[in-house]
């Protein structure tokens, strides 16, 4: 079989994804001409999607990102005959503890210390919550150590990290709701504007602003046409994922959605 080339790809994706086309290309190649399993970083679900157009039938691709349902995972590429186990993912779980009487913390704030540690947002999966002040969060296991010792104040809070065994991750509660929009067609500005009520200037500025995010890219352009199965990120509004959309008799479009709405602090 003849090397991969990366460029037989671009056609599929968008134009800012091509970096990530050539690594994971660069990844396939090595996994089939030096005969050696692939464990990638933390990867979103768009990420994951393409990893998988690109391995196609040629290997087996196995996933796990800590706990079940996680969004953020780490793939494990191999042959078809490679058994696997979860300790193949070389994830850590880690729990914050702090005082929980007197002090709170958020899911923006944890986002916030993990992204400016001077790592990659790939180095680290989830943030969960039991919604009754327990955080935890998933890393790579080489990196346990470098976050227990980094992270000792969250916002304000005095915290400790501490590592954590599978018996005491969090049951995390899903506190997404279904809902219907009505849209005069399925271009970003108008369905932001249809499932969040802002006006199309306000939606304009959040997109000029580098405020809304289609399938964790930052969306530039009003006139991209969103489809079912796409993810929006909108910020200080939340995370909505286009499930169906269905054509009114009167020429508009329903659209039904999940959303994730942001908390306020």
């Amino acid at each position: 079989m003849e090397k991969r080339q990366a460029s037989s790809f671009y056609q599929h994706f968008d134009i800012k994804e091509k970096p990530i086309v050539d690594r994971y290309v660069g990844f396939f190649n090595r996994f089939l001409f030096q005969n050696e399993p692939i464990l990638t970083d933390f990867l979103n679900p768009r990420e994951e999607y393409i990893f998988k157009e690109i391995v196609g039938g040629y290997g087996q691709v196995y996933e796990y990102g800590g706990y079940d349902k996680a969004e953020k995972k780490r793939l494990f590429l191999c042959d078809w005959t490679t058994p696997y186990s979860v300790q193949d993912f070389e994830i850590v779980c880690l729990e914050i503890e702090y005082n929980q009487k007197w002090d709170t913390i958020t899911h923006s704030q944890i986002l916030g210390v993990l992204t400016n540690l001077g790592v990659e947002i790939n180095t680290f999966g989830d943030i969960i919550s039991d919604g009754e002040g327990k955080w935890q969060f998933f890393v790579k296991k080489e990196l346990t150590n470098f976050f227990a010792e980094q992270i000792t104040k969250i916002g304000r809070t005095k915290v400790k990290i501490k590592k954590i065994d599978s018996q005491h991750i969090l049951q995390v509660k899903d506190d997404s709701q279904e809902k219907e929009a009505i849209s005069v067609s399925m271009r970003l500005d108008t369905v932001v504007s249809a499932v969040t009520n802002l006006s199309r200037s306000q939606v304009k500025t959040a997109l000029a602003n580098n405020n809304i995010k289609l399938n964790w890219h930052d969306a530039v352009e009003s006139h991209i046409i969103i489809n079912i199965g796409d993810v929006l990120s909108i910020q200080h509004f939340g995370r909505i994922k286009i499930l169906d959309i269905i054509a009114t008799k009167k020429g508009k479009m329903k659209i039904i959605y999940k959303i994730w709405q942001s908390k306020k602090r």
